[in-house]
């Protein structure tokens, strides 16, 4: 056995012939993460703090390195050594920006090669968009420029001054004044990628708000919040929000402005938005919503969707329901026994679809799919948004990490599998352009009034002409 075990090892170090690797591979090989299977199981360098789907390519993100992986069969394209990393663009238009903690800049690269498209020695923030990419850069703590990049240009499309953005380096997407996304346990919170840019954006700057057009670049409003009040920048609108403390409650008031004229366009008095604790009614977080709808909560106790560009009651919850995913045009509920989920239509507020569900289901909203989570037995289910079809169920364990147009990647642990829509049977949605969506005719998104612009990729503009 001694003489056997020698030759072995001979044989190997001269590279003859080594078992070894595929006696390791054997032990180490991974269970399938779900059932059915997946098209595909990758074990990654790390646990993934970040999946996104670019184009043709997955992007996984690590604690400090970047790795990319074919979407077919999950093969690695290359890998980066990096501290963060964020997606910019849409279908094969899509770029990488990459950079580390603690340093100044960031790189562009593609996302099939990992070539590096432009590099930035300045930017302390980067923000990343579907049809737009900003980086802001400081020459002096009250000097500082936000740059708006197309996602693949060269040049920027605009620049603005503000004094000041944050302190210290900032990498990617750091917060702005908006909504708080509603969040579901086993499904990442940056599953639906990089969403459109907003109309207008809110840069907290020592204790102000600079409310900032992303179509033209124009700062329209410089604002102190009152001492009762939080402001957050929703669809096109700059919101006042104050929270009084009276006869042991805390009362709500929402003032709606338009930051172009400075005029007041909607006021509702009553709808709790989530933003103050209990103490003394301080205000310390974003309302919930997304995008341009806000979740409040009516002095009844039903939960409300509110239309952040007009202040429109898009749906108002019976007893008991709870919201557990909104977005401009949809809305995912559980009833209030608990045993069904519905599908909603805002514009329309009327039911679409119906499933049955458990006290512990979640839920998120995508351009493509609504992913749903079950427990006891542990289920990840898309269906369509609007009308419920669904495009996958898996018994699984895992969690959802990103959606494209047709399929999504689960992982647990450091193992990463793609799920196409129709596996077990199930129909496959209309594949994605590659191209910015036009806004729906149905969603309530309406540019600001003075805003005179179709928007950096003429996104704004029906037809996109």
């Amino acid at each position: 056995m001694l003489l056997g075990l020698i030759t072995v090892v001979v044989l190997a170090a001269t590279g003859v012939w080594n078992p070894f690797p595929r006696l390791w591979d054997w032990v180490d090989r991974s269970e399938p993460i779900s059932e059915p299977d997946v098209a595909w199981q990758q074990r990654v360098g790390g646990t993934p703090r970040s999946v996104t789907i670019a184009g043709d390519t997955v992007i996984v993100e690590q604690r400090t390195r970047i790795e990319s992986r074919r979407l077919a069969d999950g093969g690695q394209l290359w890998e980066r050594k990096a501290d963060w990393s964020a997606v910019a663009g849409s279908g094969r238009e899509s770029v990488v920006a990459v950079g580390k903690l603690l340093d100044k800049g960031y790189e562009v690269l593609d996302p099939a090669s990992g070539v590096t498209r432009r590099r930035d020695n300045r930017a302390i923030a980067v923000w990343t968009y579907r049809n737009l990419l900003l980086d802001a850069y400081c020459v002096q703590p009250t000097d500082c420029t936000l740059r708006a990049w197309d996602p693949r240009g060269a040049t920027p499309l605009w620049t603005a001054f503000l004094p000041g953005v944050h302190s210290g380096v900032l990498a990617d997407n750091p917060e702005l004044l908006g909504t708080r996304r509603l969040g579901a346990n086993r499904i990442d919170g940056g599953v639906a990628g990089p969403e459109s840019v907003p109309p207008l954006l809110g840069f907290p700057v020592d204790g102000r708000v600079h409310v900032v057009d992303t179509a033209t670049g124009r700062v329209l409003q410089n604002v102190q919040p009152g001492r009762e009040e939080r402001l957050a920048v929703v669809g096109g609108r700059l919101l006042r929000i104050a929270a009084t403390s009276r006869d042991g409650s805390c009362y709500f008031v929402i003032t709606a402005v338009d930051p172009a004229t400075g005029q007041q366009v909607w006021r509702r008095a009553g709808i709790n938005l989530r933003t103050a604790d209990s103490a003394g009614c301080v205000q310390r977080e974003d309302p919930q919503g997304a995008r341009n709808v806000l979740i409040g909560v009516a002095p009844d106790g039903r939960e409300a969707v509110l239309d952040g560009y007009d202040g429109r009651l898009l749906q108002v919850g019976a007893d008991g329901e709870k919201l557990l995913a909104v977005d401009d045009r949809y809305a995912v509920v559980r009833s209030a026994d608990k045993d069904s989920l519905f599908g909603r239509e805002l514009s329309a507020d009327r039911t679409r679809w119906t499933r049955p569900a458990g006290g512990k289901s979640g839920a998120a909203l995508t351009p493509y799919a609504a992913v749903l989570t079950e427990e006891k037995p542990s289920r990840l289910v898309a269906v369509e948004p609007r009308g419920g079809r669904v495009l996958v169920e898996l018994r699984t364990s895992a969690n959802a990490l990103a959606v494209g147009p047709n399929g999504m990647i689960i992982g647990e642990g450091r193992e990463i599998g793609y799920v196409r829509w129709g596996a077990a049977g199930a129909g496959v949605p209309p594949p994605d352009q590659g191209a910015v969506p036009v806004p729906d005719p149905a969603d309530t998104w309406r540019p600001p009034s003075d805003q005179g612009s179709c928007g950096p990729k003429k996104e704004l503009c029906s037809g996109g002409k």
